[in-house]
C-alpha cells in the first residue's frame, strides 16, 4: 500500500492596509488578493495600532495622509513598541522627497507614490516580504542557537559537578590513600575539571546576558572594599610568581557605585586575575579614582606581554584569547563587558606589545 507524504501548508502572508479612503483600500485589497495574500483593511491610524497590538501582520501598507493620526505617527509608535516583532512598513504617499525622508527617518522601510502603479506595488510588496522572511529566519536561528547553548551548558554542568566532587574526595584521601604519582594525577584531573566547569559556568552567564535573561540586584557597592577582597584572594598567585601587587585608592574614598555586587566582583576578579596570569615578571597595579563627575574608574595595569593591535577589535568576543602562550576561552572578557554595559559603564584597554596592558572600567556613581 502506497503512503503519500503530507507536506505542511505554506503560511499565507498577512498584509494590513491602512487608508481612510474606501476606494484606495478596495483597489489595493483587490490587487494583492489576486497575488494570494491575506489582506486586512482598517481606515485609521488608531485602528491600525489596535489591530497590530492584537495580531501583528507580516507587512503594513500605510497611507501617509490620514485625519486624526497620520502615517508618520503610526510608524513612530510601531517602531517604539519593543514588544512587537519586526514588520516592514511600506508608506503610500502623494508628497515629494521631503515626505519620503521623514517617513524613512521614523522607521518606514520603503515607499510608493500615488497614483499607484500595479506592477510597482506588487514588486515592492514582494521585496518587503522577502525582508520580513529574512529577518524572521535570522531571529529563529538566533533563538535556536541561544536554546542550544543554554541546554548544552546545563547538561554539561551536571557531570562536571559530579566529577569535581568525586575528584575532590580522591584528592583529600577520603576514598583511600593514594601513591604520590596517583595524587599528582588526581590533582591535575581536578584542576582540569574545575577549569572546564568554570568555562561552562561563564558561557552560561554570557548566554543569559545575550538573551536578556540576566536579572541584576542593584544596591550601593563600595568598590574599595570589593577590590581589597579580590586582591586578598588573588595575592597568593602574585606572590607565587614573584609579582608586585599594589592598590592605590588614595583618591577614591569609598568608591561607591550602584550595582550588583556579585557581578561587579566577577569583573574585578577576571581583570586582575588575567593581569596576574599573563604577567611573568614585574607588577600588577590597581588604581581606583573618580575620573569625571558621577563616574568612578578602575584601572588594572600590568607589565605583561601586551596585546597585538590586530587582536584588539575582537578582544571582547567569545573564544578569542589572542596569541599569548597561556590559553583561555576569551569568555571572561566578553562576560566582563556584558556586566559593565549592564551597569551603564564602559570597559576599554590600552596596550603596547612587550610593555603591558591597562584595562579601564568606568562606572557611574549614585
Amino acid at each position: 500500500m502506497n503512503q503519500s507524504t503530507v507536506l505542511p501548508a505554506t503560511k499565507t502572508d498577512r498584509i494590513l492596509v491602512v487608508d481612510d479612503l474606501p476606494d484606495n483600500c478596495f483597489l489595493i485589497q483587490t490587487l494583492l488578493q489576486e497575488e494570494g495574500y491575506d489582506i486586512e483593511v482598517v481606515n485609521s491610524g488608531m485602528a491600525a495600532l489596535d489591530y497590530i497590538e492584537q495580531s501583528p501582520p507580516d507587512l503594513v501598507l500605510l497611507d501617509v495622509m490620514m485625519p486624526g493620526m497620520d502615517g508618520y505617527e503610526v510608524t513612530r509608535r510601531i517602531r517604539q513598541n519593543a514588544a512587537l516583532p519586526f514588520m516592514p512598513i511600506l508608506l503610500i504617499t502623494a508628497h515629494e522627497q521631503a515626505s519620503v525622508v521623514q517617513g524613512l527617518d521614523l522607521g518606514a522601510d520603503e515607499f510608493i507614490r500615488k497614483p499607484i502603479e500595479v506592477n510597482e506595488l506588487v514588486a515592492r510588496v514582494r521585496s518587503m516580504l522577502r525582508l520580513k522572511h529574512s529577518v524572521d529566519e535570522r531571529d529563529q536561528i538566533a533563538r535556536q542557537r541561544e536554546d542550544f547553548v543554554s541546554r548544552l551548558t546545563h547538561d554539561l554542568r551536571t557531570p562536571l559537578v559530579a566529577a569535581d566532587r568525586m575528584l575532590t574526595l580522591f584528592h583529600q584521601g577520603s576514598l583511600g590513600d593514594l601513591s604520590p604519582a596517583m595524587e599528582e594525577a588526581v590533582a591535575i584531573m581536578l584542576r582540569s575539571n574545575q577549569n572546564l566547569l568554570t568555562m561552562v559556568n561563564m558561557l552560561l552567564e554570557v548566554y543569559r546576558y545575550d538573551a536578556g535573561r540576566k536579572k541584576l540586584s542593584f544596591a550601593p557597592v563600595k568598590l574599595v572594599e570589593l577590590v581589597q577582597e579580590v586582591l586578598e584572594e588573588l595575592r597568593p598567585l602574585a606572590i607565587e610568581k614573584g609579582l608586585a601587587l599594589s592598590f592605590d585608592d588614595s583618591e577614591a574614598k569609598d568608591g561607591a557605585v550602584l550595582g550588583d555586587r556579585l557581578e561587579l566582583r566577577r569583573v574585578i576578579t577576571n581583570l586582575i586575575g588575567n593581569a596576574i596570569k599573563f604577567t611573568t615578571a614585574g607588577s600588577v597595579r590597581v588604581r581606583l579614582q573618580p575620573s569625571a563627575p558621577s563616574q568612578m574608574t578602575l584601572d588594572i595595569e600590568d607589565t605583561g606581554p601586551g596585546i597585538a593591535a590586530e587582536e584588539l577589535p575582537t578582544l571582547f568576543e567569545s573564544f578569542v584569547q589572542g596569541n599569548h602562550k597561556r590559553g583561555g576561552s576569551g569568555l571572561g572578557l566578553q562576560l566582563s563587558r556584558r556586566i559593565v554595559e549592564a551597569h551603564r559603564g564602559t570597559i576599554d584597554v590600552q596596550t603596547e606589545v612587550g610593555k603591558g596592558s591597562r584595562f579601564s572600567v568606568q562606572l557611574p556613581t549614585p
